[in-house]
């Protein structure tokens, strides 16, 4: 919590209000005298907002499912098999 303090913020409303309205983020003192625009201080509000949604695939590492891996590990078991019973 905050107190005795004026502080400047970002606020950035939820695409998708299921599970939350909207994002507040707290600006350091400094933020605005490093030159940073109002412009990119959003934008980055935003991608970090976006990326920390849990139904964002950007969030989930790309995997195959289970039955993709049985059926590699099946064909690298199978093929050398066949492979050698055929000779």
């Amino acid at each position: 919590m905050v107190k005795g303090t004026a502080r400047q913020v970002v606020v950035v409303k939820s695409p998708d209000q299921k599970l939350f309205e909207q994002a507040i983020f707290l600006l350091r003192e400094n933020a605005l005298e490093r030159g940073v625009g109002e412009r990119e201080l959003l934008e980055e509000a935003r991608r970090i907002a976006d990326k920390s949604l849990p139904h964002n695939p950007a969030n989930k590492r790309r995997s195959f499912p289970p039955l993709f891996w049985l059926l590699v590990g099946a064909a690298l078991i199978g093929i050398p098999w066949l492979i050698t019973a055929i000779v």
